[in-house]
């Protein structure tokens, strides 16, 4: 097959199978839903390769924004560097042939810190904290909403990159053996 169009395909089932997970997993919660879009992130990253998983990363926070996931639209540019940062971490320091399993827990547990110092730093402490005065003074944001990002865009984050990870951990060998790659 052409590597454009298996590219293409790929890229289009990872995305199609995020779309229905953020929409099926919406009433269950951030733990749930996180943890999902962590799990499509990493397979898209580990089967279909770095510009598969840079693609559906950056496309996933747009796509919960429209499906009303996303609290914000200010906190969309900082989900795009937090997934695009654990799906590189991931690409790069995992074992491609899935073999060493130490390589790809070691590679799962930095990918998951990655993305939670990211968002952690890029909404808790920068949106809401050093630019928290200026967004409430522009209008961009509420006061409830500046103190309630915190705590969604903080542990829960390291949480739901660990479980998402794990599953494709599981999830990538199978595929791989699959797809034969």
């Amino acid at each position: 097959m052409n590597k454009k169009i298996r590219w293409i395909t790929e890229t289009a089932v990872m995305l199609a199978l995020l779309v229905s997970l953020q929409a099926l997993t919406k009433p269950m919660g951030q733990i749930v839903t996180g943890s999902c879009v962590n799990a499509i992130l990493a397979i898209s990253a580990l089967v279909g390769g770095l510009s598969c998983g840079l693609t559906v990363a950056l496309i996933s926070p747009v796509l919960a924004f429209l499906l009303g996931i996303a609290p914000q639209i200010l906190t969309v540019p900082a989900i795009m560097v937090g997934n695009s940062v654990y799906v590189v971490l991931l690409h790069y320091l995992a074992d491609p042939a899935g073999k060493n399993l130490v390589r790809q827990a070691a590679a799962w547990g930095i990918a998951a810190v990655g993305k939670f110092a990211t968002l952690y730093l890029l909404v808790a402490k920068l949106i809401c904290g050093v630019l928290a005065g200026s967004l409430l003074e522009a209008g961009l944001m509420k006061e409830p909403m500046l103190k309630a990002l915190p705590a969604t865009f903080s542990f829960p984050q390291l949480f739901t990159a660990l479980i998402g990870g794990s599953i494709a951990l599981v999830i990538v060998p199978l595929l791989k053996k699959a797809l034969k790659k």
